[in-house]
């Protein structure tokens, strides 16, 4: 130990003598005591549905099937739980985004009503194909006139990075290789 250390606690003793006592209170009385209702981890980190409505929401999920189903042991949009992700995010976006993304969900909705009569929600992968037409056209570097088509490129976006980034996708791809942080090489000890 050093003299300093030394010296600087036992200087410091007389000033913890010399300082008043807390004040002891009592505790509140058992009625006034505030209590907290518990509720399992499980439920508090389950996805709650808040921006879109039913049917908005509906074809929101529908769209992601369409646009990132699952294939060769990775997850899709429905197992990454995208859609709810999305409905969060664009719950907490700039009141564009919102817009684009309402108008988009009911333009898609409105289509499949006029087209087949039924929800864009319950539309077959064949029915769907036309109205998801404008993703098929040739990139440019400006952003297409047509509002249908600027919802479709922002939500195709949006599901990508919310099925790349997801807790299933690292989990599917953490599984197919030992090395799943890095290059796979490992630190053995000299002997």
């Amino acid at each position: 130990m050093k003299r300093r250390t030394i010296l600087g606690s036992a200087l410091s003793l007389p000033a913890a003598w010399a300082a008043p006592a807390p004040a002891q209170t009592a505790p509140p009385p058992a009625e006034t005591a505030v209590k907290l209702a518990f509720d399992s981890p499980e439920a508090a980190a389950a996805g709650v549905r808040r921006f879109f409505d039913e049917t908005e929401f509906a074809a929101l999920e529908r769209l992601g099937r369409l646009l990132i189903p699952s294939a060769e042991g990775l997850p899709g949009a429905v197992e990454a739980e995208a859609a709810l992700f999305l409905d969060f995010l664009i719950g907490q976006s700039p009141a564009e985004r919102q817009t684009l993304y309402r108008e988009g969900l009911r333009a898609l909705h409105a289509a499949a009503r006029q087209r087949w009569g039924k929800a864009f929600a319950a539309v077959s992968d064949e029915e769907a194909a036309p109205l998801l037409a404008p993703l098929r056209q040739a990139w440019t570097r400006s952003a297409p006139h047509d509002p249908l088509a600027r919802f479709l490129l922002a939500a195709k976006d949006d599901f990508w990075q919310a099925v790349a980034n997801s807790r299933a996708q690292a989990r599917a791809l953490s599984g197919r290789r030992r090395g799943a942080s890095g290059l796979g090489l490992y630190w053995h000890a000299a002997e």
